[in-house]
């Protein structure tokens, strides 16, 4: 296997959660070992240690559930810059969050990077929600659940930067789906979103659905971002998030979905995010995650040969 040239960027969001912790995120999987770990499978790995927002722009909106739109517009402009740079410069960028609003900032990033390869993007979002909603129909008003409709181009989102580059509904792959409010039901929907929700993992598995999205993705030479969030795992397993949800993937489905994406070779970089030490179990969580990125990057149990027909 040849060594990837691979950057870690630490994201310490957290305004857009409502529980404070994912600010520790990027230092937790720092203490996890993920740097050393990836460098003991033959990649390069460079720490770029962690971003800082761009200043207060006073964004506003009429929406007064909305919690603080400020703060996660400057966390987006700064966050786009630094990933379209790290596309550019490593073959695989990592961002460490942080909530799952600085998917704001890496998918149009990431997307203006691909448009300048002249390739398609697409995105496999492993999660427990969609984070469909806009800055109107969120009720909530944490913004970690906005990121894919801003990045899609959804209207509403005046108070964001304006986008670089966005996604197509076209290239995106959801799975592990299983808290969905009424409004992004209805987005999904319309946008034909492919999304494959527990109940479709349980009854069909994991392979077939992500092998035919694998397929795809090669058939269009495009380039693949991964969005792992710790809510797409079962609590039992991963439960230093903030926004647990049961029934979550298992060890096993998380490890073979990993296992895929290496064999694929098809990823070009990564997201881990939703990370909260503060409710982690003696660094369980963040173990795991460093594990299923390892996975990703190559550790096995057994080679496997690759079977040549007769």
């Amino acid at each position: 296997m040849t060594g990837k040239n691979c950057c870690l960027l630490g994201l310490k969001v957290e305004d857009g959660a409502s529980q404070p912790g994912c600010l520790m995120g990027p230092d937790a999987f720092r203490t996890a070992g993920l740097g050393p770990t990836l460098e003991s499978l033959g990649h390069r790995v460079t720490d770029l240690g962690n971003l800082r927002p761009d200043p207060d722009t006073g964004a506003r909106h009429p929406n007064p559930a909305l919690r603080n739109l400020p703060q996660i517009a400057g966390w987006v402009a700064a966050i786009a810059r630094a990933a379209q740079d790290a596309a550019a410069r490593y073959d695989l960028p990592i961002f460490l969050g942080g909530d799952h609003s600085l998917a704001a900032g890496t998918l149009p990033g990431l997307a203006a990077d691909a448009a300048r390869r002249d390739q398609p993007l697409f995105v496999l979002w492993l999660d427990a929600h969609p984070d469909m909603h806009t800055l109107d129909t969120t009720s909530s008003g944490n913004l970690h659940g906005t990121p894919m409709a801003y990045a899609l181009g959804r209207p509403g989102f005046d108070a964001y930067p304006p986008l670089p580059a966005r996604l197509e509904a076209q290239n995106i792959c959801m799975m592990g789906i299983r808290s969905v409010d009424p409004e992004e039901r209805r987005l999904i929907a319309d946008l034909g979103l492919e999304v494959h929700d527990m109940r479709a993992i349980d009854e069909n598995g994991v392979k077939a659905p992500l092998t035919t999205f694998l397929d795809r993705v090669a058939a269009a030479h495009g380039r693949l971002h991964v969005s792992l969030d710790v809510d797409f795992l079962d609590p039992a397993i991963a439960p230093a998030v903030g926004t647990t949800v049961p029934g979550g993937a298992t060890f096993r489905e998380a490890h073979l979905i990993m296992e895929l994406l290496h064999d694929s070779g098809l990823v070009t970089s990564l997201d881990l995010v939703e990370l909260n030490p503060f409710l982690d179990h003696g660094g369980k969580t963040a173990t795991l995650m460093s594990d299923l990125c390892a996975s990703l990057l190559g550790r096995t149990v057994l080679d496997r040969p690759t079977r040549r027909a007769a």
